[in-house]
């Protein structure tokens, strides 16, 4: 389940503000010591590998798998072919096999390990592969032949799942959608059955996660439109198909997470329960956004509420990403973890759908396919699993602040000429340490960030604030609290 609050570039109309944005991203990944470039050694053994993979002898080329992606990806992880079966149904989900052409130990498998997830942030991705396989070779590009991890699983009409198998096979993808295309065709009736379908088992899989308290969280993506010298940053409204196509993807980490807790090996990811603290955050903000949140309303019900359509409503669902913080990894092997669920999932789950973006998902697939074709595991796969947890938390640490630091920037530049006004907002949170400082939540624009008194602030407040910083240079934005509104 992702939760990258990932921001895009929708137009810059002036060259001296694009370069202040570029420039403001290339300062971040300097700081970082991440780099989209790789070394020789490693482009050189993923040029050697994309030329020639390990290919499978299973020929599924019959399968009419489509791809919906965000406009201009290349990094195509996954396809996708619907079917009805009797009164059911049968999803085949492709998924790109990075194995096919990444070996134990070899250059581009140090890398990856060193990277561990690709980091996305206003149109400078910084890839976990080299791109002649991430964005060619490996991926599911439409109209070529790619060795793939094929994933059956047949569902009941009420999309429950009946069984589940995954091997490999050779697949060719027919068509690359964009979700504004799939939305579309779906919308004027010229979609696909695998579309028409996907909308059913879409809704049907929305409703079981309802009904037994999962949530996930409709991540809006925020774009900025670059003016002359004013930045603008939005939130761009998700859409249904967004939803629909991400429930295909938990259903295939649900049937991942099962067949490994029944062999006793695998990879997890999970979730503890919230801090009843971070709930009550958030309560604060929905009030802050002007968002009715009923005492007695639970957490998933909320979310299930909300419409991301709505720039304040956008601006919650990112919020509730502080309830993900807690999330991370468990491997094992010979026995079954002491605390194997994803709370916000309500159930199991492991990553298995993305392994051209996160390292994880490589090795949870090999472990799927070994248990679905009853041979054993991998000797690499197993050895490598004690240290993954660590090896994926850190890299996941390092996609959030990657992705926090782009949201500053472009932040810093929406307000950049804004220094000196003041805003309504509501103090969200107090500094345990020192109750001067806090963190205010604006009305409009609906933008998070620090703010500064010469008293205690009240939490949960209506305030005004005042603009004290905006810079570009050192992505700050700070608000200095002028008075509690209405006095």
């Amino acid at each position: 389940m992702p939760s990258n609050r990932v921001v895009r570039i929708r137009s810059v109309r002036d060259e001296v503000a694009a370069e202040a944005l570029r420039a403001g991203v290339a300062r971040i990944q300097a700081e970082l010591d991440v780099s989209p470039s790789f070394p020789p050694d490693v482009e050189a053994a993923a040029a050697a590998a994309a030329r020639a993979p390990r290919l499978p002898e299973l020929d599924r080329t019959d399968l009419e798998l489509l791809t919906i992606d965000p406009d201009g990806a290349r990094d195509l992880d996954q396809a996708m072919h619907l079917e009805r079966d009797g009164e059911g149904f049968v999803v085949h989900y492709a998924i790109a096999d990075v194995a096919a052409f990444v070996a134990p130990g070899d250059p581009v498998d140090v890398e990856a390990n060193r990277r561990g997830e690709t980091l996305y942030g206003a149109d400078a991705k910084v890839p976990l592969h080299p791109t002649v396989l991430s964005e060619d070779a490996a991926s599911l590009l439409p109209d070529q032949v790619r060795p793939a991890l094929l994933w059956t699983i047949r569902l009941r009409a009420d999309g429950g799942r009946t069984d589940v198998h995954v091997e490999r096979a050779l697949v060719r993808s027919r068509r690359q959608l964009t979700y504004v295309e799939a939305q579309r065709a779906l919308d004027d009736g010229t979609a696909s059955e695998t579309l028409m379908l996907l909308r059913e088992v879409g809704e049907a899989r929305i409703h079981r996660e309802a009904v037994r308290g999962g949530v996930s969280l409709p991540l809006p993506e925020q774009e900025v439109d670059v003016q002359g010298p004013d930045w603008r940053l939005e939130f761009r409204e998700q859409l249904p198909v967004e939803r629909w196509n991400a429930q295909i993807s938990l259903l295939t980490g649900f049937a991942a997470a099962d067949l490994m807790l029944y062999a006793r090996v695998g990879l997890l990811r999970t979730l503890p329960p919230p801090d009843p603290r971070d709930v009550q955050r958030l309560h604060r903000t929905a009030r802050a956004l002007g968002i009715d949140w009923p005492a007695e309303q639970v957490y998933a019900d909320f979310v299930r509420s909300l419409d991301p359509a709505r720039a304040s409503h956008a601006a919650m669902v990112n919020a509730c990403t502080r309830l993900l913080r807690g999330s991370g990894y468990v491997a094992f092997d010979g026995e079954t973890p002491e605390d194997p669920q994803h709370a916000a999932l309500a159930s199991e789950y492991a990553h298995v759908t993305a392994p051209l973006r996160r390292l994880g998902d490589r090795y949870a697939g090999e472990v799927c396919l070994a248990l679905c074709a009853g041979t054993e595991v991998p000797d690499w796969v197993r050895g490598a699993l004690p240290g993954l947890p660590k090896t994926l938390q850190a890299s996941a640490q390092r996609a959030h602040t990657y992705e926090a630091a782009v949201l500053d920037l472009v932040e810093a530049g929406t307000l950049q000429h804004d220094v000196g006004r003041e805003f309504a907002g509501v103090v969200v949170d107090v500094d345990d340490k020192d109750p001067r400082r806090g963190v205010v939540v604006l009305q409009d624009p609906a933008v998070e960030a620090r703010v500064v008194s010469s008293a205690p602030l009240p939490l949960g407040t209506d305030v005004r604030v005042r603009l004290a910083v905006a810079d570009v240079g050192t992505r700050k934005v700070e608000f200095e609290l002028v008075t509690p509104a209405g006095r």
